[in-house]
């Protein structure tokens, strides 16, 4: 059996190098008599590198070739990933991707292209690296009703959100690290912005409920406004702030899916995730929490989780694994406004006593919280539940401050 690879970065060359030294284990495996890897599809050359000869530049070599039964696709981004996986599925070969935006924007119908071609589209590895949650979620809690999942879903905002809480360093200095360490891009956007923890959820919120769930429908919010200031409030109200990606099943058959950062209370399973690690906590009816936890990115870490897949579809040649979910219709995801949550804010005024006589005034009864060497004229407090859109119709109202920081609180 022949596997070629599309994308001979990070990634893909790990897949590479994990093939060719696990080979024995995962040819026995795969229940197949031997695996090979015949293709490397990249623009760029590698003189020197030990699978230089494999390298190719034309597509059509891969799709044309009948030997050719799994592709993997790392290359990354929407196009041409989406039109070469597309072609190869309609070839009749079996793909593995860990391209989260690929699966999250095209999921739906590249596993309804799949099952008419009786082959595997998986993609393991598209959330959470290395961390195993797209098999468990349909096999091993398949017996479960998920009406809930939650987690810190990228490795680089964890990263920067630890050294200001642990170190103190603002925003700009942790950013500036996790880039010196590897770990955030030279542009972090689709890290901090939370773009990335939003394809990951979308995909876990289809999965975990059966339909669909575009990016674009998700409410996304980044952490760059996050400050010392409010790192410090939440050491004070108990906790810590991560950055929380989380979708919900509602009764009306709606979900509920976000993306933002949040209040942790210290004793939570989720406060205790650190640096580059990722926990995705699932919440189900007969097994109650499960939170699954290890490195969320990095080379060989996720092409452990691609080679699994491989050996997944080498395993189910010539028949489909029973895997996916439908298309959903437009108002599917529920408008973040109609979300109810508790909320932290922070603000500053000239006239302490009237600003807060505002804000209860506003918000019914309000906890006060306290930090070291706040300067003056600087309060914060948290909320009772209310919708987001109260939230945005009351702080309208309010004249007698400056609002400087909103976070959501959890209760995870």
């Amino acid at each position: 059996m022949y596997v070629a690879i599309m994308g001979y970065g990070v990634v893909g060359s790990g897949v590479a190098t994990l093939l060719k030294k696990n080979h024995e284990h995962i040819v026995k495996k795969s229940m197949q008599s031997e695996m090979e890897l015949k293709y490397i599809l990249d623009r760029r050359t590698f003189p020197g590198d030990p699978y230089e000869h494999l390298l190719i530049t034309d597509f059509s070599k891969i799709v044309e070739d009948d030997e050719v039964k799994i592709v993997v696709e790392t290359m990354g981004g929407l196009h041409p990933a989406y039109e070469y996986v597309l072609a190869s599925l309609k070839a009749g070969k079996n793909v593995v991707t860990s391209n989260k935006e690929l699966v999250a924007a095209k999921g739906c119908e590249l596993l309804k292209v799949a099952d008419e071609n009786n082959v595997n589209f998986l993609f393991e590895a598209s959330v959470g690296g290395g961390i195993p949650i797209i098999r468990p979620i349909s096999q091993c809690l398949a017996a479960n009703d998920i009406d809930e999942i939650a987690g810190i879903l990228n490795g680089t905002t964890n990263f920067i959100l630890t050294k200001m809480i642990t170190d103190g360093m603002t925003f700009d200095e942790a950013l500036l690290l996790a880039q010196k360490n590897g770990y955030a891009e030279r542009d972090p956007s689709a890290d901090v912005d939370g773009f990335d923890a939003c394809r990951k959820i979308c995909i876990l919120a289809a999965l975990c409920f059966g339909k669909h769930v575009y990016p674009d429908a998700v409410y996304t919010e980044g952490i760059r406004k996050i400050t010392l200031a409010d790192v410090e409030y939440a050491r004070a109200w108990g906790g810590v702030i991560k950055l929380i990606a989380k979708a919900k099943k509602l009764e009306d058959g709606r979900v509920s899916v976000m993306v933002s950062p949040a209040f942790i209370q210290n004793h939570s399973q989720l406060a205790s995730v650190d640096d580059v690690f990722n926990a995705i906590l699932v919440r189900g009816d007969a097994i109650g929490d499960v939170v699954f936890y290890g490195k969320g990115a990095g080379k060989m870490p996720t092409a452990s989780a691609v080679v699994a897949d491989v050996i997944d579809c080498a395993r189910h040649m010539e028949r489909k694994k029973f895997f996916g979910w439908q298309d959903s219709e437009e108002g599917y995801v529920a408008d973040y406004l109609e979300t109810e949550n508790t909320f932290y804010i922070r603000a500053t005024t000239e006239n302490a006593a009237a600003a807060v006589a505002k804000f209860t005034e506003l918000f019914g009864e309000i906890s006060l919280l306290s930090r070291q060497d706040a300067p003056e004229g600087e309060f914060a407090f948290t909320t009772k539940s209310i919708s987001e859109k109260e939230l945005a119709d009351k702080l309208g109202l309010v004249n007698e401050a400056s609002v400087e920081s909103v976070i959501r609180i959890t209760n995870y």
